[in-house]
Order: structure tokens, then C-alpha cells, then sequence
């Protein structure tokens, strides 16, 4: 069997893995997914209309234009929220020894870390779907997107949940135990906080706007908003890109660092 051949099948087992373990221990998941949902129904239905006085030119409308505001963003902090499972996943496979066992036998090293990886990526996908779903529920619209910039918006959600994926892979490799992973991946969650997630970042105060500009989930949130509500994207599509990519490759470097490396 060829190398390439080896890893696509020894890659498959790991992710039937990681699919059967997020199917018998759906916990987990579910109670990572109820976070974006409540903030959704949250900022929606009780902060919505006071919310939306602070959007700007265009941005009026109450409680509807702010959903069409905020949904972007929840979709971005629901990624943030689910890729931490696999920070706790790969934790608890650390601290339970059976990745030295995998390190021990015939398989391709990098399936093991890829299993998760794909695996997170599509429960990540899903739970976007699941939260976009909510919002289409409470009023949610995109205004004249093609097909071509859904698939664009699709495509940036799958790459920037990689990215994640792979940087929550690393801190779990570096956490003692999954409570440590869990809690060292809460910045995933917390930093859509302080973007533009939930109010322009023209309306923060004058030394906090260039620490909501400059991180990663802000030009995201922006090229979605461009994509599926037809607003300026600008300088946030390379961003987002880059940004995605950067960290992508920084993850990956640290996780498979960290796999070949720790004594663990």
C-alpha cells in the first residue's frame, strides 16, 4: 500500500472515531452549542432594540436589522465554541495514554491528529447550520446573496473552523488534563466578544478600537456580513484569508510538534 494510500485510510479510522465518540458523548457538544444559541436569542430579544439605535448609518431598523447585524458573528463565536471539544478530546486521549499507544503502532502518525481535525471541522459545520438555522427562525435574511457568495461565506466559515481546529489541537496537546484544555481554549469563545460581533466598532472607545480591529474574528465577521448582507467588504477578505491561513499553519506546527515530541 502506498503512503498516500495508508494515510487517507488510516486518517478515515481516526475520524470514524472521533465521529462515534461525539455520538455517544453528545453532551459535550450540545452544551458547547447552547452557548452562541442563548447569546443569540439573548442580544435578539432582549438587547435587539437598544442595540440596533447603535449600528449607524443603515443600520437602523430594531430588533430585525440588529439580527441581520448579529447573526455573522454568532456563527463565528459558535465555531470558537465547538472547536474547544477538541481541545478537551485530544486532551483527554493525552492524559489517558492511548495516543502513546497510537504512537506505538503500524499507522500513519499524522491520522491520528488529522481524525480530530476533520472531525471537529465537520461538528464545527454543523453546529453553523444548526445556529444559522435559529436564525432564519427569529427573522434572519440575507439580502440578495448569490449563490456564488453563500458558497464563498461556506467556504470562509470551513476554513477559519480549520484554523481554529488546529490551534484548540495544540492546546490540548499542551494541557495536562481536559479541564486545563477546556479552560485554555475559552479565548475562542471570548474573543468575539470584543470585535464587531455585536456593535460597530466606531461606538468603543478610542484606545480599545484597535484591539477589536486587529484580531482575527473582526475581518471574518466583516467579509460575512459583505458576502451575505451586501455591506463594504474592503481590506477584510484578504484578512480573513490570511488570517485563517496564518493560524492554520501555526496550529498545525505546534500540534505536530507537540505529538512528535512529547514524552507523553
Amino acid at each position: 500500500m502506498s503512503s498516500i494510500a495508508l494515510a487517507v485510510r488510516d486518517s478515515s479510522t481516526m475520524l470514524r472515531r472521533n465521529l462515534l465518540h461525539a455520538r455517544r458523548y453528545p453532551s459535550l457538544t450540545l452544551n458547547l452549542l447552547l452557548t452562541p444559541v442563548m447569546l443569540l436569542l439573548l442580544f435578539v430579544y432582549i438587547f435587539g432594540d437598544t442595540m440596533s439605535a447603535g449600528l449607524g448609518e443603515g443600520g437602523g431598523g430594531g430588533r430585525s436589522g440588529y439580527i441581520a447585524y448579529v447573526v455573522p458573528g454568532i456563527l463565528l463565536m459558535t465555531i470558537g465554541s465547538t472547536v474547544i471539544g477538541a481541545a478537551v478530546s485530544v486532551s483527554t486521549d493525552m492524559s489517558e495514554g492511548i495516543i502513546a499507544r497510537f504512537r506505538t503502532m503500524a499507522i500513519h502518525r499524522g491520522s491520528v491528529l488529522i481524525g480530530h481535525v476533520v472531525g471537529s471541522v465537520l461538528q464545527s459545520l454543523a453546529s453553523v447550520v444548526l445556529v444559522g438555522a435559529v436564525g432564519v427562525a427569529i427573522g434572519f435574511r440575507s439580502k440578495d446573496a448569490t449563490a456564488l457568495e453563500w458558497l464563498a461565506a461556506f467556504g470562509l466559515l470551513a476554513l477559519f473552523a480549520l484554523a481554529l481546529t488546529w490551534i484548540a489541537v495544540g492546546m490540548g496537546m499542551a494541557s495536562p488534563n481536559a479541564e486545563a484544555a477546556s479552560n485554555s481554549a475559552m479565548p475562542l469563545i471570548l474573543l468575539p466578544l470584543i470585535s464587531s460581533a455585536f456593535t460597530p466598532i466606531e461606538g468603543m472607545p478610542g484606545w480599545f478600537q484597535p484591539i477589536a480591529e486587529y484580531q482575527p474574528f473582526t475581518p471574518v465577521i466583516e467579509t460575512l456580513r459583505g458576502l451575505l448582507l451586501g455591506t463594504e467588504i474592503g481590506h477584510n477578505g484578504w484578512l480573513a484569508v490570511a488570517w485563517s491561513i496564518g493560524l492554520a499553519v501555526l496550529g498545525y506546527r505546534w500540534s505536530t510538534s507537540k505529538f512528535n515530541h512529547d514524552p507523553k
